[in-house]
């Protein structure tokens, strides 16, 4: 039976660029690398390219990431899949040097792996926390979140003073080029104010 090393990157976004995480696992000798764009708290058969990692990993390869949260940002997550490649007898290792299963008894690592687990779980919280009052202060500061409307004050104006004059919202939508939802929005918004 041949091993293998293999590598996973993960990037929560597609302005997120991987190539950092793929240069560092060619150079750490990773024989077969994937990787997906998800968020590390998306659920693991979302992972596409995990998944199939998962599968295809024979007992005695190794898994090299560049670091554990690349796994999972979740406690539960991380502990129970290292937990699931270790009963396996796949050997995980961090381009941190936070993790060397290859080097670590059992119980070592999964008390490593469960202060890891928890570390990035308490990071996410706090990730969270800090976009949460960056936005908080950007609307205090007037900026406006969600899509540009694609109206203007005179089409507003247009539209309530033709449902003024009693026209239904589908001949108003007609009549201004829009469609019927858009003109229910521009008169539940403008009798909302």
């Amino acid at each position: 039976m041949t091993t293998k090393i293999w590598g996973y990157w993960r990037c929560s976004t597609e302005i997120q660029d991987q190539e950092r995480q793929i240069r560092s696992l060619k150079d750490a000798g990773c024989e077969v690398i994937v990787g997906d764009k998800i968020t590390g708290t998306s659920n693991f058969n979302e992972r596409a390219e995990l998944t199939k990692l998962l599968e295809e990993m024979e007992s005695g390869s190794t898994l090299i990431l560049s670091e554990l949260s690349r796994l999972s940002r979740s406690f539960v997550g991380m502990v129970n899949e290292v937990s699931k490649l270790l009963e396996r007898n796949i050997q995980l290792v961090t381009l941190d040097k936070r993790l060397d299963t290859r080097t670590m008894p059992k119980e070592i690592t999964m008390l490593l792996v469960s202060i890891l687990g928890y570390a990035a779980s308490q990071e996410l919280s706090a990730i969270k926390s800090r976009c949460e009052e960056g936005r908080r202060v950007a609307q205090s500061r007037g900026v406006k979140f969600g899509r540009k409307r694609k109206y203007d004050e005179f089409q507003v104006a247009e539209v309530m003073k033709k449902k003024s004059q009693g026209e239904g919202l589908g001949t108003i939508a007609k009549s201004l080029g829009m469609t019927r939802s858009m003109v229910q929005r521009i008169v539940r918004q403008e009798v909302a104010v």
